[in-house]
């Protein structure tokens, strides 16, 4: 498509905004799902394994967060700036800045592959992890650290196809990294044996399968996204031409990807800090079921707050790509109809997290000490699925209009502050224990929920410059 053809999805006046929110979160939706299930799965495999290495997947799964947060330096600021380079009809600029985006990943891959082998036994000890526990630990971490330059790669890629309103491509690759996660994860952890003979196929591997199984499945996918943005025929095709080093692209970036990457390293700074507090609510030392516990809750809970993301998302495409169009009342509609499309889901997910507790416990780990310190948390949990619906949708619909500062004053308010201190005083000073400590993650949600509300009601940012 050359540069001078329609700008893709922006829609007439006339269109309907709900149907336009509904449809491109429709592919974004089955992504979030998918990406649920990639986790989801190991966490399962690891319930048959121990708690030790339940432990294991739940640490190497806020590491793998951190190295996210990373590359989302770049992959918030490309797809904001594809966005409205693609709404105002500018679409060759578009597929410039992303090849030039693109071209940053093998920095910022080889800096976070040296950081987390690095810091992989710090991360660990933080959380009071000694024994085989820190051992398990250590080597599940850096051996995941291998598999953090693809997973940036196909982050940034498909920040970039969704600017450009391509939510299908990234729906592709996270159908194919899934099914090969799920395949190879499942045989390297247990092995494969011919029936009625003792040829052993494939070694099980343990707990090391599944963190080689799921950096197989991250290379799968980062070769399938990149073959498709080069592919002709799709709307958002790139070439060798694209790539490269360009300063006041690399600017204009971070200008916007700093304070967001800033905000999700902060983010990072209290989940993790809140982790320590979890790894400490047992005065004998780390306690291996309560640790498990919250990890099956938060992976859990994923189920209410990655469909919300997927109408978070198609709100920051339609907000950058009428911002870039200069229709700015539709830009804020925007993220109002995202909202009350998926208000009703999050409510409905509350009540089937009270109601299941026990039945979702039991099915995801075999101790029931596990289920026992699990039960009554999660139960709290989910009282507060409305409200980190508020905050997701308005937190994505702001990034896409390039604002990403008021969001980082908030993760320093929120996660840093209440839920780190909040955490630490209902459940270690008052020895509540998880219960105790999502207190203090709920305090969290409601305050930041509260703040963004305010601020995408008030519309100073639908003039921020980009």
């Amino acid at each position: 498509m050359s540069g001078d053809q329609s700008p893709g999805i922006i829609p007439s006046e006339t269109e309907s905004l709900r149907r336009q929110i509904f449809l491109l979160a429709l592919p974004v939706l089955g992504e979030q799902f998918l990406t649920f299930c990639i986790g989801f799965f190991d966490v399962y495999l690891s319930g048959r394994l121990g708690k030790n290495e339940t432990a294991a997947i739940g640490l190497s799964a806020y590491i793998s967060w951190l190295a996210s947060m990373i590359f989302s330096l770049i992959g918030t600021g490309t797809s904001a700036i594809v966005a409205r380079e693609w709404g105002a009809g500018r679409c060759d600029e578009a597929r410039r800045i992303a090849g030039r985006s693109l071209s940053m990943v093998p920095i910022i891959g080889l800096l976070v592959f040296l950081l987390l082998q690095l810091l992989a036994t710090g991360f660990a000890r933080l959380l009071n992890m000694e024994g085989e526990q820190l051992r398990i630990a250590v080597e599940f971490l850096r051996i995941d650290a291998c598999g953090q330059f693809f997973a940036g790669w196909t982050l940034i890629a498909a920040a970039a196809a969704r600017g450009a309103g391509d939510m299908i491509s990234p729906l592709r690759v996270l159908l194919v990294t899934n099914l090969i996660n799920v395949v190879v994860s499942t045989a390297l952890t247990f092995g494969v044996v011919i029936p009625d003979s003792n040829w052993i196929l494939i070694p099980a591997l343990g707990v090391r399968g599944i963190v080689i199984g799921t950096t197989i499945a991250n290379l799968s996918g980062a070769l399938l996204i990149t073959r498709l943005l080069f592919n002709k025929t799709s709307r958002f095709h790139l070439t060798k031409t694209d790539f490269g080093f360009h300063y006041e692209t690399i600017r204009r970036v971070l200008r916007i990807g700093g304070p967001a990457a800033l905000a999700g390293l902060c983010t990072f700074a209290g989940h993790f800090s809140f982790l320590m507090v979890i790894a400490r609510l047992s005065t004998a030392g780390f306690d291996g079921a309560t640790f498990a516990a919250h990890v099956i809750g938060v992976r859990i809970e994923a189920l209410s707050y990655l469909p919300i993301e997927a109408f978070g998302i198609a709100a920051a495409t339609l907000v950058g790509q009428n911002l870039g169009a200069n229709q700015l009342g539709r830009a804020k509609e925007a993220g109002h109809e995202a909202l009350r499309q998926c208000l009703w889901y999050a409510a409905l997910m509350s009540g089937l997290f009270y109601l299941f507790a026990p039945q979702i416990y039991a099915m995801m780990h075999s101790d029931p000490a596990v289920a026992a310190a699990g039960i009554p948390a999660f139960r709290l949990l989910a009282c507060y699925q409305i409200p980190n619906a508020i905050l997701i949708v308005y937190v994505y619909s702001l990034r896409g209009a390039g604002d990403t500062r008021f969001p980082l004053f908030c993760a320093l308010v929120g996660n840093v502050l209440v839920r780190v201190s909040l955490g630490y005083w209902f459940g270690i000073h008052w020895q509540w224990g998880l219960f105790g400590a999502w207190m203090g993650m709920g305090a969290d949600n409601l305050l930041r929920s509260a703040l963004m509300s305010w601020r995408y009601h008030a519309g100073q940012w639908m003039h921020t410059k980009i």
